[in-house]
């Protein structure tokens, strides 16, 4: 008995911000991404990469959706019948989008003309749904809330990467600026890489990279 106690307070006493902790959120930025290495959302990836405003607004709004969600279903896991925990899943992430959606339509009208549907999709987004699958179904609050930032971060990190060379080349800008005039050179823009054509060869590469810095290779 006296283990099991000595167990718990050992559990109980450790840091909010532990290796294994630190590890939610650092993994999905490299060697667990989202995106380039689970490749999921990338449908997002190529449709709101146009420009960094709206890139950056989807970002923050999975994020928000992502970490908001692995909480709340954290909180409920155990009273959550098996057979339905995918409706109760889908429940929940529908209650924080229409709040994301209405909260961007108030305030940033404009940009959320530009993502359209895309706020509304995040709903079915593969890694929403698989964070809340993968682990709140099976971890506490806290540790939920850091993977759900986590793979928030690492999905807005290829999104704003990707989205930084689709604006840069393809319309010579940076958040609507002008760079290229900015400095006195004449560039007219690569109209390819504002195509989904040219979004799929600005996330092969961005993939490409990526693997090869951290050494990913696919298991057969």
């Amino acid at each position: 008995m006296s283990t099991e106690v000595a167990d718990v307070v050992e559990k109980k006493a450790e840091p909010l911000f532990s290796k294994k902790n630190k590890k939610l959120i650092t993994n999905p930025l490299d060697i667990d991404n989202p995106i380039t290495v689970q490749v999921l959302g990338i449908c997002s990836a190529l449709a709101v990469t146009t420009q960094m405003k709206p890139a950056l607004v989807m970002a923050i709004a999975l994020t928000v959706v992502t970490a908001s969600s692995n909480v709340l279903i954290s909180l409920m896991r155990n009273s959550i019948p098996s057979r339905i925990r995918i409706i109760v899943q889908l429940a929940v992430v529908s209650l924080w989008v229409i709040l994301v959606d209405q909260i961007l339509k108030a305030y940033v009208y404009d940009v959320w003309k530009q993502l359209s549907v895309f706020v509304g999709l995040i709903i079915t987004n593969c890694i929403v749904m698989g964070r809340l699958e993968a682990y709140a179904m099976g971890n506490k609050p806290w540790p939920s809330l850091l993977d759900g930032l986590g793979n928030g971060f690492g999905y807005g990190m290829i999104l704003l990467i990707v989205a930084f060379f689709r604006e840069l080349l393809g319309s010579g800008a940076i958040f609507g600026f002008k760079v290229f005039d900015a400095v006195g050179l004449h560039y007219q823009g690569n109209g390819l890489l504002l195509l989904p054509a040219g979004a799929c060869i600005i996330v092969g590469v961005v993939i490409w990279v990526q693997r090869s810095i951290n050494g990913y290779r696919e298991s057969h």
